[in-house]
């Protein structure tokens, strides 16, 4: 009998279909990057999700995320994406939380968390991130610098210590290294950031960012359906 999930199914078989069903992902930053991944994770069948962001959808967010019309600005993006999740797929489960994740934050995971996507803005906040998903032993997946970048074809996934050119990357090696982190898988652009007279906020457009989310959602799948 035809399902949502029949044409995954013969790609992936049943059985990592079943497992991505019963498995719960933790999503910080619903954005660019976090919106497309969590697109894709919900339509390839994870079936419990975990949400942290404190931002409203504005004007500005049009060209790059998925949960952004003009019928949503104004709007909780945590709360767009619940809702967004559910007209796909009705089952889910999906536990939301309005903030800013930052290391003073309560306790959003545990040991029912089997991974964590980061696609959050701060390295401070993905240093915590990190050091939490390590302490916990949850596998985790982080975002570099996907602003002032035109090529989505230079995305690669690597290990933090094997990444070059990224400044984020650069910094984020640094800090981990501090703190005896001894990996982090990573979605990183070998691309040279584009200079922008505004320095102060990057310029973004639709195919960059996309991409690296939907990039994250492809090795998230892979590690939780157990597939080569």
């Amino acid at each position: 009998m035809l399902n949502q999930f029949s044409r995954t199914e013969l790609l992936i078989k049943k059985e990592a279909i079943e497992k991505l069903h019963n498995s719960k992902v933790a999503i910080f930053g619903i954005g660019g990057v976090g919106s497309y991944a969590l697109e894709a994770l919900v339509r390839a069948g994870i079936g419990n999700f975990i949400l942290v962001d404190n931002d409203k959808i504005d004007i500005t967010n049009l060209n790059r995320q998925i949960i952004a019309t003009t019928k949503t600005i104004g709007r909780y993006k945590v709360d767009v994406a619940k809702e967004r999740i559910l007209e796909i797929n009705p089952n889910a489960n999906v536990e939301i939380h309005q903030e800013f994740f930052m290391p003073e934050s309560d306790e959003l995971l545990d040991e029912t968390v089997d991974y964590i996507v980061d696609s959050v803005d701060t390295v401070t906040a993905k240093i915590e991130l990190v050091m939490r998903a390590d302490k916990l032993h949850i596998p985790i997946i982080s975002s570099m610098g996907t602003g002032n970048k035109l090529n989505p074809t230079k995305f690669e996934i690597a290990d933090i210590y094997e990444t070059t050119i990224c400044p984020l990357a650069k910094v984020m090696r640094k800090e981990l290294r501090k703190r005896n982190i001894e990996h982090l898988k990573v979605v990183y652009s070998k691309e040279e950031p584009i200079k922008i007279e505004d320095g102060n906020v990057p310029g973004s457009i639709s195919f960059v960012p996309s991409v690296a989310g939907l990039i994250i959602a492809g090795e998230v799948i892979k590690d939780l359906g157990g597939i080569e």
